[in-house]
């Protein structure tokens, strides 16, 4: 992550509304992980996983979502190489970022999501997870940890 993605999430963290939650994303390249903040936005929640098809039908689910669930900012996690460095799959989330802006007016931020998914399918493990239960909500939990981490941020802010 660089300067310019700590001063959004600085510029989200100014913009949110009282009570208005945070919607973190995992993006995949079959799905879409979700997880949601609670309105103090001090805890993060796996949520729900969306099978990607097109860019406008999947930007047209999650602003309908949004709009339902009164989010105010979106965190994508931003997969980022061991080394700090941005490969392909980073500049497929920027571009997919950069095209969801211009539908919706929430304020985006990316998160550093290494490991998210490691830990999200260790923390299923040590709960004694079945490997089909892991499968149908390691992009959920993923999600949640990534924005977890975001709003662990936010807080000391």
């Amino acid at each position: 992550m660089n300067d310019t993605d700590t001063e959004r999430l600085n510029a989200l963290a100014e913009n949110l509304g009282t009570n208005q939650r945070l919607l973190g994303l995992d993006l995949g390249t079959k799905t879409i992980g979700l997880a949601l903040s609670d309105a103090g936005r001090s805890i993060a929640t796996a949520w729900q996983t969306i099978k990607r098809t097109k860019f406008q039908k999947d930007a047209d689910i999650l602003i309908g979502l949004c709009s339902t669930e009164n989010i105010g900012g979106l965190i994508l996690g931003l997969p980022l190489n061991m080394d700090g460095s941005e490969g392909p799959r980073a500049q497929a989330t920027r571009a997919f970022a950069r095209n969801l802006a211009t539908r919706t007016d929430l304020p985006l931020a990316f998160w550093d999501e290494r490991l998210s998914t490691v830990a999200a399918e260790r923390a299923m493990i040590e709960a004694d997870m079945s490997r089909k239960k892991r499968a149908a909500k390691i992009d959920a939990a993923a999600a949640a940890f990534l924005l977890q981490g975001a709003l662990d941020r936010l807080r000391r802010l």
